[in-house]
């Protein structure tokens, strides 16, 4: 089974924040997200910046896209993205068309979703899912379990590459031993830490445990 990656969501209100962490963590990383919050607040610069610090990594662009799927995927197409996500809600007209300009766009799965819709993002190439828990969901008192668990490892047997997202801590990771996920995404359990670079390498050795 192939080690999942792990991906470093940036976001930070400023880009001179978010840049201080990505220099300490970015080189352990495999993939190095420029979060909504950052990307609203610092626009695609901040993808130009990450893909002139880290040429030869996998830079994310998470900007939830919700319609004019071809402008926003051409837009960070050309600052430097290999992934985009969309909302769950979009259309599938606006996905297609962000499908059409940039292939690895990624559905980012909220509340808007079904199994029926999940076909019909098969049906148009989009090959990749995010499982989220939203901050606001775990700031609610809901935590990862069984149900989580099932709907990842459906996903997986329709086909789709899934990363998991929402709150994850090393704790976490064992959840989803013997599970193909293609990528665990964490924002302050590295980014809020004091020493990024070692949150960052404690998660790749955990998942090293159980992807050796």
């Amino acid at each position: 089974m192939i080690k999942p990656k792990l991906q470093m969501a940036l976001d930070q209100n400023t880009l001179a924040e978010a840049v201080a962490i990505a220099h300490l963590a970015g080189p352990i990383v495999d993939i190095v997200e420029v979060g909504t919050i950052l990307e609203l607040q610092e626009g695609q610069q901040s993808i130009r910046v990450f893909r002139k610090m880290f040429p030869d990594k996998i830079i994310a662009s998470d900007t939830k896209c919700a319609d004019a799927g071809s402008t926003v995927a051409q837009n960070s197409k050309d600052a430097g993205a290999d992934l985009m996500t969309v909302i769950d809600s979009a259309t599938i007209a606006t996905m297609k068309s962000a499908k059409s300009v940039l292939d690895g766009i990624q559905v980012e799965l909220y509340t808007a979703w079904s199994w029926e819709l999940a076909e019909q993002w098969k049906e148009i190439g989009i090959k990749q899912v995010i499982y989220h828990q939203s901050r606001d969901a775990l700031l609610a008192g809901e935590v990862w379990g069984d149900k989580d668990l099932n709907i990842v490892k459906k996903f997986i047997e329709l086909g789709f590459e899934i990363s998991v997202t929402g709150g994850l801590d090393l704790n976490t990771i064992k959840l989803f031993e013997g599970v193909s996920v293609t990528t665990f995404i964490a924002g302050r359990a590295i980014t809020g830490q004091d020493n990024p670079a070692k949150a960052a390498q404690d998660f790749q050795d955990e998942i090293r445990k159980y992807w050796p």
